[in-house]
């Protein structure tokens, strides 16, 4: 059982993130919904039967889905890193994930719900991490220029000379 798992507070269409979520990626199940009962209503306004969360895993990573009301808004200060092999999978996640949101810079966009991803290639670390400071440097110069994440340009400018 995982330690720690996060709670993302939707306003009412947290089972319908959920299964956007589960459509794209592939390792994803659903878990168990609890819905709201007639107690409480006074506190929480949600007609009894109204889904109140929704377990699910993406990737082996446990998340929890709360319908809590309009009172609270994702913003840009948490993020979820989409952790990418191939610029394929870079592809994949960048433009699944951003259907309907905005795509941002430096591999950030935001989801229809308004979550917020980071679509990163695994080799970047090792290139941003060199002990060679310039390669590092050129690597974060031309990251710092690119919206989706380009793997062959990030190792054009790591490869330089």
């Amino acid at each position: 059982m995982q330690k720690i798992t996060p709670c993302l507070w939707f306003d009412s269409n947290a089972e319908e993130a959920v299964n956007f979520y589960a459509s794209v990626f592939k390792k994803s199940k659903i878990g168990k919904i609890s819905r709201y009962g007639e107690e409480g209503y006074e506190i929480h306004g949600k007609p009894a039967g109204t889904v109140l969360t929704v377990e699910f895993e993406l990737n082996g990573q446990t998340f929890t889905a709360l319908n809590g009301g309009p009172v609270f808004k994702f913003n840009e200060a948490i993020s979820f890193q989409v952790s990418c092999k191939s610029q394929k999978e870079v592809d994949y996640y960048w433009e699944k994930l951003s259907e309907g949101g905005e795509k941002g810079q430096c591999g950030w966009l935001k989801d229809k719900y308004g979550v917020s991803w980071q679509i990163v290639p695994t080799v970047l670390g090792e290139m941003l991490q060199d002990k060679v400071t310039k390669k590092s440097e050129r690597v974060m110069k031309a990251l710092l220029q690119m919206k989706k994440l380009d793997i062959k340009k990030l190792k054009q400018a790591y490869a330089q000379q």
